[in-house]
């Protein structure tokens, strides 16, 4: 059964790894997320099952859970799973997005904005929740399910692989998006999705990598003071 404090931990964890707090291949040991978190391990150990279902975190024989290192070929893998499943997402949002829908849309984009000039882990957050609104708004929960994993796994390889600019969207790309559905023009919104995701794939640097970190209390503090 999943309590409060297993729920924080799995939170705090996720929320580090789309801010790229937490990169990849970080040791993620049970008594130092006790101590962090004021809890048993039996939390800590329920905590870092349910990441390990998402694909975030691996436990390694004789050397206990550390943050997943998608290698190029799931990299490859995940993009291609989100250009094929935000394709339906996006037919379904501009067939059935209300005005406030559209409003909720362009009041995420203004958020995007402000952030991305003063606040990169607010902007990285805000970059990948705009893709979640757009599932949301599409209807279906199973495809919901989808992108939360698909989009906290490419925040993994971007913070992995990815240059200081792609854990961010191009200048305007969202908002091209946005406009095309606004005017209900299937085509135009899906070329603008499709040139999106293969705009943020093409800035991925497979030979490039960031070490581990090894300040997991840095990483998670932000999460636990909230």
């Amino acid at each position: 059964m999943t309590t409060a404090a297993d729920a924080l931990i799995v939170d705090s964890i996720l929320d580090a790894i789309a801010d790229q707090r937490l990169q990849a291949g970080t040791k993620l040991g049970e008594q130092a997320l006790s101590d962090l978190f004021d809890c048993n391990r039996a939390h800590v150990r329920r905590a870092l099952a349910t990441l390990t279902a998402w694909q975030v975190v691996e436990h390694l024989p004789n050397r206990g859970a550390y943050v997943s290192t998608p290698t190029v070929d799931d990299a490859r893998d995940i993009f291609q799973a989100r250009r094929a499943i935000e394709t339906t997402i996006c037919r379904n949002v501009v067939r059935k997005a209300t005005d406030a829908d559209i409003a909720a849309l362009r009041a995420h984009l203004h958020e995007e904005h402000a952030a991305e000039a003063s606040d990169r882990p607010a902007a990285i957050r805000l970059t990948r929740g705009f893709h979640l609104l757009l599932a949301r708004i599409a209807g279906n929960h199973v495809l919901l399910r989808y992108m939360e994993e698909l989009t906290m796994r490419s925040s993994l390889i971007i913070g992995l692989y990815g240059t200081n600019r792609a854990a961010l969207c191009a200048d305007g790309e969202h908002d091209l998006l946005v406009d095309a559905i606004a005017a209900r023009d299937e085509a135009r919104a899906l070329a603008a999705l499709d040139e999106h995701l293969r705009g943020i794939e093409r800035q991925i640097d497979f030979k490039r990598t960031v070490a581990p970190s090894n300040m997991l209390a840095d990483a998670l503090r932000p999460m636990r003071e909230a």
